[in-house]
């Protein structure tokens, strides 16, 4: 046995966005639920693009969330909204997540 904690997630909660808002947004909000499956964890995505938010995090999915992930390379709008659960994010670029989706939990072990 290793000495690595166990960490039981269950609910994650992510936004991405990326400068133009077309692939690596949408790619990275992909990565990141295909991760999450795989490991079992309740996931939503809220996408920020060229379409405008889509997919929308409530204050519910935002307060309930064990996990929140900013996979951006561009500011967020209404990040307000995650002032109160600071200690829950980690942040990386949607390019990082694309290539090593794991890395969300990687700060987790």
């Amino acid at each position: 046995m290793g000495t690595e904690r166990k960490v039981n997630f269950m609910k994650i909660v992510a936004i991405t966005s990326c400068a133009t808002g077309i692939a690596h947004t949408y790619m990275a909000a992909e990565a990141i639920k295909k991760e999450c499956k795989k490991k079992g964890y309740a996931c939503k995505v809220e996408m920020q693009g060229a379409l405008g938010i889509e997919n929308k995090l409530s204050e519910k999915d935002i307060k309930t969330a064990d996990l929140i992930v900013f996979a951006n390379d561009v500011g967020i709008s209404k990040a307000e909204r995650f002032d109160a659960y600071k200690d829950k994010i980690v942040r990386h670029t949607p390019h990082q997540v694309i290539q090593k989706p794991d890395i969300i939990f990687e700060t987790l072990k």
